[in-house]
């Protein structure tokens, strides 16, 4: 009796030494979207519904993003350990001397598109030249901008809001729009898929991949294990966001809600579809999370055309690959 009961002080004292090596293990981070909560994001959201964060060890905060957090600003004061930008914003942001890196780009090919009604009489890029075209500012521009001198077009740009209104109402010919967002509410305001023409920058060879993960280089300095279980473990989000749309779509929606944004299913699955297409570009999981060379090297030169940044950043020094180990020193 007394060596059954030395044992399940045992088995306990073991059990116990297990669940506090295990809370040590936890670590506390946390990542700022590049907008409110919508399915641009699922794949983050599914990570922690589904314990995927926690299995890599993480325990994460995901603050709601929106116009009042701009995640260059949150990364760069340290007040959030990852956020979600664009590529171009990250390369203007490195050259400018705040030390980010990249660790893991998430979309492949850009979702930035112009968008015209083929009874305007635009079939093709020449067919722009000399029309009425909404761009939105900074560095929303920096594709069309590059495409219209790709075609030598010149054209009168007017600024684009947030709403595709002016497009509907014929007051410009060509509107900016994302494919997953602004394409679907052209789509849902009654225009019809065959009565417009869209104008992809990647089938144009200007591919500007946007979401990507961010942190500081300190950061990652600190603990490179910790960046790097975030990328993976927001991959392994993402993969079941696809894999299981539904469910991945109630989580979004819930988000939503908490946040007091319009939840449409109908809109939000349309942006999971395509954050699928922009993601999975050759229909596989090998490519998440990598940026290419040839994506970063076109990107960078044509913000120095821009005189956006003077100096290219070294891409090695940029780009931090989730599948390579690094030893913490």
């Amino acid at each position: 009796m007394i060596k059954k009961f030395l044992i399940s002080i045992i088995v306990v004292s073991i059990m116990f030494c297990k669940i506090c090596v295990c809370a040590e293990r936890v670590k506390k981070t946390s990542l700022l979207p590049l907008w409110e909560p919508q399915a641009q994001f699922a794949g983050y959201y599914v990570a922690y519904e589904k314990g995927i964060y926690k299995k890599y060890g993480l325990d994460v905060t995901i603050i709601k993003g929106g116009p009042d957090y701009p995640p260059d600003q949150w990364l760069e004061k340290g007040k959030v350990d990852f956020a979600i930008m664009w590529l171009s914003a990250g390369i203007q942001q490195r050259f400018s001397g705040v030390r980010i890196l990249n660790v893991g780009q998430i979309i492949q090919r850009s979702a930035l598109m112009l968008v015209a009604k083929k009874s305007s009489g635009i079939k093709s890029p020449k067919d722009i030249d000399g029309k009425k075209v909404s761009l939105w500012d900074g560095l929303l521009r920096l594709q069309p901008i590059a495409f219209f001198n790709k075609y030598g077009l010149k054209v009168k740009i007017i600024p684009q809001s947030y709403s595709v209104n002016l497009f509907l109402r014929g007051g410009v010919d060509v509107v900016s729009a994302m494919w997953y967002n602004e394409y679907h509410t052209i789509l849902s305001s009654g225009i019809n898929e065959d009565e417009l023409v869209g104008f992809f920058f990647d089938k144009h060879e200007l591919n500007f991949p946007e979401d990507g993960i961010y942190t500081l280089e300190k950061t990652f300095q600190k603990d490179p294990a910790l960046s790097l279980s975030f990328v993976k473990a927001s991959i392994e989000g993402w993969k079941y966001a696809f894999e299981h749309p539904d469910e991945a779509l109630d989580i979004v929606l819930k988000y939503m809600r908490i946040a007091g944004i319009p939840a449409n299913r109908v809109h939000q699955k349309w942006m999971l579809d395509r954050m699928k297409d922009i993601i999975l570009t050759d229909n596989d999981y090998t490519g998440i999370g990598i940026l290419k060379q040839s994506d970063y090297d076109r990107v960078a030169s044509e913000l120095k055309k821009n005189s956006l940044v003077k100096n290219i950043p070294n891409f090695e020094e940029f780009f931090v690959s989730h599948d390579k180990k690094y030893n913490k020193k």
